[in-house]
């Protein structure tokens, strides 16, 4: 691995790294989510539905 790294270039390597969070955009893919489920906020049992 380390000798992967060293031939490639500190360019290669910045724009990998830059590329990386604009990968997420494209997954834009929302999990479902069920508004009757529960759960506990700061000690508080609610339902999905009453936070919305």
């Amino acid at each position: 691995m380390s000798r992967f790294i060293r031939k490639m270039s500190r360019r290669a390597i910045m724009q990998a790294l830059i590329t990386l969070p604009a990968l997420s955009l494209f997954r834009s893919q929302q999990p479902v989510v069920d508004p009757d489920e529960i759960v506990e906020i700061n000690g508080w049992i609610l339902r999905r539905s009453d936070l919305a």
